[in-house]
This record gives structure tokens, sequence and C-alpha cells, in this order.
């Protein structure tokens, strides 16, 4: 598999693909899950603290974390099986509003994204070669499976920077 080109995703989606440069993208998924854990449950004993009062808690962030995990990972296989149907966006924060995520666990949250990571990386590799450069529309936007894929590590390790970087 190559890694994503500029083409394969719009600009704004860069910020995820360059935080997964690694070519073997599902081997890489499978490597950060014990790092994935252990980050967030150094937040085990304050689930509910935000940074700053119109941010989202530590359980919002691994909520928003596994939604945006299932959306990429449905997207990518949409795409992987050349469905020519154009995606509809997600507003993260609609989703946010309609959650529960703060009337979970952290444990809970935590194992319902480590679960539609393994799907994830499950999914992408059973893909056909032939599958990770096929292309679609989600949110009026081309993305191909590719960078779907680099976008599911990316975004991981963005939320990940941003709780060690923002809540500690």
């Amino acid at each position: 598999m190559t890694r994503p080109q500029p083409g394969d995703y719009p600009p704004f989606y860069a910020r995820y693909v360059n935080l997964a440069p690694e070519e073997d993208v599902a081997g890489a998924m499978l490597a950060q899950t014990p790092l994935t854990r252990t980050a967030i449950l150094k937040f085990a004993d304050r689930p509910d603290h935000r940074y700053a009062t119109d941010k989202w808690s530590v359980k919002q962030v691994v909520g928003h974390m596994a939604d945006t995990e299932r959306v990429f990972g449905f997207r990518a296989l949409w795409f992987a099986r050349a469905d020519p149907s154009a995606l509809p966006g997600f507003e993260q924060d609609d989703w946010m509003a309609a959650s529960g995520f703060s009337t979970q666990t952290l444990e809970d949250l935590l194992v319902g994204f480590e679960a539609a990571r393994a799907s994830n990386r499950l999914m992408l590799r059973q893909l056909a070669p032939e599958a990770w450069a096929r292309q679609g529309s989600a949110n009026g936007h081309p993305f191909t499976v590719r960078a779907y894929a680099h976008g599911m590590l990316g975004h991981e390790r963005a939320h990940l920077r941003i709780l060690a970087e923002r809540y500690t």
C-alpha cells in the first residue's frame, strides 16, 4: 500500500494523514492500541475533567474518537466497495450533544473505541490491493480508502496529543 497523496483527500484532512506516516497503517493501528489505552487510563481518576469550561471532558473526547473511528471506517469500506453514492458529513458538536457520553464509564468508552478500531483494522487488512486507491465523496469532498485509513490513525493521535498537552 502506498501512502495517501494530496489529491486523495481535501487539504483540511492533511493534519490527520500527516500524523500517520507509516506505510503499514493496519500494523500501526495494532501497535497503537496499548499506547492509547495507557494514555486514556491516565485520566481514570478524573474522566470528567475539561481543560476549559467550553471544552469536552476526557470521556467525551474518547467517545468522539470512537464515533469518528466508526464513521471513517464506514466511509473507507463504502469507497472500497466502489459504491458511487456520496456520503454525508457529520457535525461533531451535534453528535456530542446527542451522545450521552457523560453518563458512561471511561472504560466502556475506551472499550468501544478499541472494538471499532479492531474491526476497522481487520477490514483494512482484508482489502484487495486495488481497493486502497478507490475514491468516493464524503461531505462534498473526495477521499480515497487509503486517506481514510491513515486518517483514522492520525485522528486518534491528534486527540491523544491534545489530551497529553491540554488535559494534564
